[in-house]
């Protein structure tokens, strides 16, 4: 078993979302914090919704999450539905929320967290149209909310706010800002 030092691991499934995952492991990275993208498919090759084929790092059954301070679901389709049905996943996320240890998800994937009944009570976001999904969530409308040690996103349009949240979660303001300002991102 891979024993992973890595701050962060954004998960991939068949149908991910490329840019909602990408974006977040771009900015990351930028930012200096260790990042690793983790498939749940069984095999390192993954294929985004759009055709894009993405080489994962390390296998999700290969893996020691024991050190891993923030999990990350992109969104896209059929990826959410894979991200739902992995129960080893389901296991590590809601490990996870009982340890208040750092929860991302953007676009269809927040519905995931709902179905575990870990959003109650908590504001959050996801794709417009899905919100039925937030069971139990103060549902609002902006790019990326961060409820605690939960942030979500509504889709491929909020990802770079998206990412930014999570700079600032895992480190600071100022160094979401600095890489704002590197990647000519201007809201």
């Amino acid at each position: 078993m891979d024993k992973i030092m890595n701050e962060v691991c954004v998960f991939l499934a068949d149908g991910f979302e490329e840019i909602e995952g990408l974006t977040v492991v771009d900015l990351l990275r930028r930012a200096g914090i260790e990042t690793r993208t983790v498939s749940i498919m069984g095999q390192e090759e993954i294929k985004g919704a759009h055709g894009i084929i993405v080489k994962a790092d390390s296998l999700f059954e290969n893996t020691d999450f024991s050190e891993v301070k923030m999990l990350v679901l992109p969104g896209g389709m059929p990826g959410t539905i894979h991200l739902k049905e992995h129960k080893g996943l389901e296991e590590l996320i809601l490990k996870h929320n009982e340890e208040k240890k750092y929860l991302a998800a953007i676009c269809a994937a927040p519905t995931v967290f709902g179905g575990m009944g870990i959003l109650k009570g908590k504001k959050a976001i996801c794709y417009p149209g899905m919100e039925e999904g937030l069971i139990g969530a103060e549902v609002t409308c902006q790019p990326a909310v961060t409820d605690g040690h939960i942030t979500t996103s509504r889709g491929l349009g909020t990802a770079i706010d998206f990412a930014l949240a999570l700079i600032s979660e895992l480190r600071d303001k100022e160094s979401a800002d600095t890489i704002s300002k590197q990647v000519v991102y201007e809201r």
